[in-house]
């Protein structure tokens, strides 16, 4: 009687594991396409717009539409230049709450990292002129064209314990500012490594994105395209047609807004990196796990028109950054607004066709990257 007793809850566990394993393979590792919302966002700089907003946001129309591609010259830089760096303090503070990604690190009374009120009435096009070359002009560590300029730099912390990589970016017409999504599909499952990505998509520079294919939460904005816009606890990174950078907490991003106020891209990971003033913040609210020294990929926002793309290496010869740090960073290099994306082994970063960081683990495949392109 006992022996047939634990013979069934052996062969219950068993079936139990199994549709477990199958369960997570269906949900994550098999690529499947999701349903989109497809909503195209109108280029409010664009001479003809066939629909209304309002039409848009009360039919929510499938529309048909997929990440676009860049073009530029096909030119080759390799090789980046060594630069200096601030000290490493190494912190780890959390605050009450916990996710599974970064959580959100802002507050009520901050709730936004933008100041388009105060901003320049200056295009993108007109502000940084001197930024720009007639032809094309390059060398180890830079590329300047009439419409792009990027300067990527190796730095060390002055301890010499992190070492990590920004990419300097200057840009004429916020198109150049691309994402592209694995296998060009919308789907959980799907995956390709961040120089095929960078490749195909022409990229001068590239780093993984927020890995929006392993969750079905959140915000996912490509390419002017409204993918998903589910409900999520994660800070939202939301960067505009105009130029502006704006990171809100999840609660607070709408589809009207995003449509009304002209959403390019939208990435949700986190947390926020800096508050509303431009300032590094302290207590995140994430696990310690998340907060403490990891490999990280981010983003920054200066102005419209000015970004900058860090990877930290990580877990090997080089010790990561913590939230705090990499908050501090971004302080002290002067961004108004600045966004942690996935980390971890999949932080790497493409200049010109080559991996230029020491991926830990040696990197993995992502959904989605984030590509700075030339575009006609």
């Amino acid at each position: 009687m006992k022996l047939r007793v634990w013979r069934n809850l052996v062969i219950d566990l068993l079936l139990t594991g199994a549709a477990l394993v199958l369960f997570a393979l269906f949900h994550h590792v098999l690529p499947r396409q999701q349903e989109s919302i497809g909503i195209v966002i109108p280029n409010p700089n664009a001479s003809v717009v066939e629909e209304t907003v309002t039409g848009r946001v009360e039919n929510m129309e499938l529309l048909a539409a997929g990440p676009t591609s860049g073009i530029v010259s096909d030119t080759g830089i390799s090789l980046l230049a060594k630069g200096g760096s601030r000290n490493s303090t190494r912190q780890n503070k959390s605050g009450s709450g916990s996710s599974s990604k970064g959580g959100s690190a802002l507050t009520e009374e901050t709730e936004e990292t933008s100041e388009t009120e105060t901003e320049s009435t200056v295009s993108m096009a007109e502000k940084f002129q001197e930024m720009y070359t007639d032809g094309i002009e390059q060398n180890d560590q830079s590329y300047k064209s009439p419409n792009v300029s990027v300067t990527v730099t190796e730095h060390t912390t002055d301890d010499g314990s992190v070492t990590y990589y920004v990419a300097d970016i200057y840009l004429k017409d916020i198109t150049s500012f691309q994402t592209a999504m694995a296998n060009n599909t919308y789907g959980s499952g799907y995956r390709d490594e961040i120089s095929d990505m960078a490749r195909i998509g022409n990229a001068l520079v590239a780093v993984n994105g927020d890995y929006y294919g392993n969750t079905s939460e959140g915000v996912v904005i490509r390419n002017g395209v409204i993918y998903r816009a589910n409900p999520t606890n994660c800070d939202v990174c939301v960067l505009y047609y105009d130029g502006t950078m704006k990171v809100m907490p999840g609660s607070s991003f709408t589809v009207e807004d995003a449509i009304s106020d002209g959403a390019w891209q939208a990435w949700t990971f986190g947390p926020a990196l800096l508050d509303g003033n431009g300032e590094a913040i302290e207590q995140f609210s994430s696990t310690s796990r998340i907060i403490s020294a990891n490999p990280r990929t981010a983003i920054g926002y200066y102005e419209p028109g000015h970004y900058c793309m860090v990877v930290v290496d990580g877990r090997g010869a080089s010790d990561g950054m913590t939230l705090p740090e990499l908050s501090q960073l971004f302080e002290d290099m002067g961004c108004k607004a600045a966004y942690n994306l996935d980390g971890g082994n999949s932080s790497i970063m493409v200049w010109k066709d080559e991996v230029v960081n020491d991926p830990s683990g040696g990197g993995r495949a992502s959904s989605d990257a984030v590509l700075i392109c030339e575009v006609n």
